[in-house]
């Protein structure tokens, strides 16, 4: 049994995704667009089962929840508007 809290790259083999640091940060780059403004659960991304187990793990709590807010945060939040910095 797994004690205390999962990485993201566990959480990506978890989900069935390639989960070596760049395929995460080429999957993140990939699905944001479309995945902005979103829980986590209910991005288009997912696999009906994928979504189902974000969805349980975030309710839960559970050890996966850690890794589950932190992709939410990559993939979900929107990106600051880059054009009035520039």
């Amino acid at each position: 049994m797994h004690a205390g809290h999962h990485r993201l790259q566990e959480l990506f083999d978890q989900l069935g995704l390639p989960s070596e640091p760049q395929a995460i940060d080429d999957f993140i780059t990939r699905h944001r667009p479309t995945s902005q403004g979103c829980a986590l659960p209910d991005a288009p991304v997912w696999t009906p089962a994928q979504a189902a187990f974000l969805r349980e793990a975030i309710a839960a709590d559970a050890d996966w929840a850690l890794p589950a807010e932190w992709l939410a945060q990559a993939l979900c939040q929107p990106l600051p508007d880059q054009d009035r910095i520039l």
